[in-house]
């Protein structure tokens, strides 16, 4: 199996979030069940280059947006778990201090940045070998099916292609407004209801999803909820034409980064066999928020951006009642400024119980995940969710919102002994607690929470699993083309 890998970032090159995570870990976890991969980027100036021994291809061409040709170059390198990667190289696009956006908004050109980007993706296939799937991440890539198959006279080397469109987030689209149409040079015939047109503006995300052989999205319960008006941000109905071709499967956790048994940044490595060195990283976790070091006070943890999506809305208005159960909270990330301002101030009424890291620290992420007792992620929507099962490895109970992949992930404790955590279906604040609530009863009572905490550290979240169900599909779309 011949697989291309086309992102618009993936670590360990370029990273703005979970889709970084997903595309540097995928390849490796195909590779091991027996694909060939290889993975397409933009050369951004972010990309560390003096570490990846980059080379020159020697590869150069040109491709067409609106009226005139623009240059590319192309670099690769071979970079430990990434596999063989090329970067496609064009600094008037790609050479800015960003991947997409400023702290004053997006880039006025994205929408010529990643024309140019996708048709380079096709003119580099056309020379380096035409793959069996051809693997597409968001937005920023969606226009690849599109011009593959609205214009199969300008790519016939590829005419064998089938192309996967993966949707990480359905709230990004990629839309701008018609009068950027002459840089695809397509037809205005595709510039309509059934094609790429939304509400009288393009929409690169809708035409991948149109054009794509098949489609699929980050958990089961995501695929889903996108058919529907609530999620499905004005492309519900696409979807529901194209709901035979829609699969959901679940990202994975990288092992070798998260893993309480080889995590060199917690205090002590445990398993689930022997779970005695959790506690001395939850000592290690009260000792950097200050806390009192007391082992039977619940400590309850949260890493996120900081925005209502991520049900912010909802923990803001309980946290006076979570303090007065007798709890430690920390939280780290950064996101609106309603929220630093006010978990800042949390923090100066609550200074024995509450502390806020309002940054991005990989280190203190994992010291969380391993010290923390509980985990809470009461999304407004979530399509997969990472640290929820970073959250199960680690024996920290999650608390979250039925929604997307938080539900394929997280089950109630069952009579039956089964489940491996708290969740609640309505979107209220109110309902947010009293789940809280019944998590902290549990906790009080060491045998269920043993099995709580045993169940989910025996949960199989790994990419050996998901990349087996992306080869399945792969297959059935290869067997589709012949």
């Amino acid at each position: 199996m011949n697989i291309v890998e086309v992102s618009p970032e993936a670590v360990p090159f370029a990273n703005t979030g979970g889709l970084a995570d997903v595309v540097g870990s995928l390849p490796l976890a195909l590779e091991k069940q027996g694909a060939q991969v290889r993975l397409v980027l933009p050369a951004y100036s972010v990309i560390p280059y003096d570490r990846l021994s980059v080379q020159d291809t020697g590869i150069r061409f040109s491709v067409p947006v609106s009226n005139r040709q623009e240059s590319a170059e192309v670099l690769q390198a071979r970079v430990g778990k990434a596999g063989e990667v090329f970067f496609i190289k064009a600094d008037r696009y790609f050479r800015r201090e960003y991947l997409y956006s400023t702290p004053e908004g997006d880039y006025a050109d994205n929408a010529e940045r990643f024309v140019f980007f996708s048709r380079a993706v096709l003119e580099l296939l056309r020379r380096i070998g035409a793959p069996d799937i051809l693997h597409c991440h968001d937005w920023q890539t969606a226009l690849v099916p599109v011009f593959l198959k609205t214009q199969p006279s300008s790519y016939p080397e590829l005419a064998s292609v089938r192309t996967l469109m993966t949707i990480h987030n359905l709230g990004y689209q990629g839309v701008f407004w018609h009068l950027d149409w002459h840089l695809l040079n397509l037809p205005w015939e595709y510039f309509n209801a059934r094609h790429l047109e939304f509400y009288e503006k393009i929409n690169f995300l809708k035409g991948g999803m149109v054009f794509a052989d098949a489609i699929s999205t980050v958990s089961k319960k995501y695929a889903e909820e996108i058919r529907t008006a609530e999620q499905g941000f004005g492309l519900e109905g696409v979807l529901q034409d194209r709901s035979s071709s829609l699969y959901g499967i679940l990202n994975g956790v990288d092992d070798s980064d998260w893993n309480p048994e080889t995590d060199s940044f917690i205090a002590r490595h445990y398993s689930k066999s022997d779970i005695s060195g959790k506690k001395e990283c939850k000592r290690d976790l009260q000792q950097i928020c200050g806390f009192s070091q007391a082992a039977d006070v619940p400590l309850l943890g949260v890493i996120s951006r900081l925005a209502d999506q991520k049900g912010f809305d909802l923990l803001a208005p309980i946290m006076e009642d979570l303090m007065g159960l007798g709890v430690q909270f920390v939280l780290l990330g950064t996101g609106e400024k309603k929220y630093h301002d006010l978990f800042e101030q949390l923090q100066k009424r609550h200074s024995r119980g509450v502390r806020v890291f309002l940054k991005f620290d990989n280190s203190l992420a994992h010291k969380i995940e391993a010290g923390a007792d509980l985990f809470l992620m009461p999304s407004r929507y979530e399509p997969c969710g990472l640290n929820q099962m970073y959250s199960l490895k680690y024996g920290t109970v999650p608390v979250v919102r039925a929604t997307g992949g938080l539900d394929d992930t997280v089950q109630e404790l069952d009579s039956k002994g089964t489940g491996n955590g708290f969740r609640f279906s309505e979107y209220s604040a109110q309902e947010f607690l009293a789940t809280i609530r019944r998590a902290l009863d549990a906790y009080r009572r060491p045998d269920v929470w043993g099995r709580l905490v045993a169940n989910g550290m025996s949960a199989d979240h790994s990419w050996e699993r998901s990349a087996k169900e992306y080869l399945d599909l792969f297959r059935r779309l290869r067997e589709r083309s012949g």
